[in-house]
């Protein structure tokens, strides 16, 4: 990524924070070039006075400061947000908002916008995010290539067509909770035999972990580890 690109958040809740530590970690850009907003102002304050990223007073601030904006806010915002969107024709945007259409998006923008959606998951917050990232009409391969950066930096980034992003949502945007709820179990199960909740978490825990660096470590097929002996 080109260290003199800006990049905007509209939202710093759980998600945008996540991405914003995810990009200067990695150190894809300075955090002079990058620019945060939310109708909470003292995540935005928070994120400044730990990165050292530049804190705009609104969205018109921030489209005045930067060459991308991401929009981490609520889905259900986009309505009453996106038309305040005084986008130049040079920008372009990346949006996060969960089942809202590349289509839909651009509907809201000023015309010729590029657009790139993002399913993320929950993960990303520890920095083992999985996304699906998919193009709008207008977005072009380097359009793209920097939402997938962006998003590497806080896990894996799978670029794939709008149809399957649906799929994406119930795989690795839900996925997470069916192994909260598989860990639970198997710690759970622990105690019933007499291990104390301490220890049997630890292992439950590390029981997922190990087994998910073997499919990924090894390349094999889940079915043929399972029945190694």
């Amino acid at each position: 990524m080109d260290k003199n690109f800006r990049l905007g958040f509209i939202g710093v809740g759980n998600m945008g924070s996540a991405i914003v530590a995810g990009v200067l970690k990695n150190e894809l850009l300075p955090p002079q070039n990058i620019v945060v907003t939310d109708i909470d102002k003292q995540r935005v304050a928070s994120l400044h006075e730990q990165f050292g990223v530049i804190a705009a007073d609104g969205i018109d601030e921030l489209l005045g400061r930067v060459d991308a904006a991401l929009y981490a806010a609520k889905p259900q915002d986009v309505p009453k947000i996106f038309p305040l969107l005084s986008m130049s024709p040079n920008q372009w945007l990346i949006s996060i908002a969960a089942g809202v259409k590349t289509g839909t998006l651009e509907e809201y923008l000023p015309e010729n916008t590029p657009v790139v959606r993002v399913m993320p998951s929950i993960t990303a917050s520890v920095g083992a995010g999985a996304a699906a990232i998919c193009g709008g009409k207008h977005a072009t391969d380097e359009h793209i290539g920097i939402t997938q950066e962006t998003f590497t930096s806080v896990g894996k980034a799978i670029v794939m067509e709008e149809k399957l992003l649906d799929a994406v949502t119930g795989l690795s945007g839900s996925g997470p909770a069916f192994v909260f709820l598989f860990i639970e179990a198997l710690a759970d199960a622990g105690v019933q035999v007499g291990l104390s909740r301490q220890d049997a978490t630890v292992l439950a825990i590390q029981t997922a972990l190990g087994a998910s660096k073997m499919v990924e470590q090894t390349g094999e097929h889940p079915a043929i580890l399972k029945n190694r002996e």
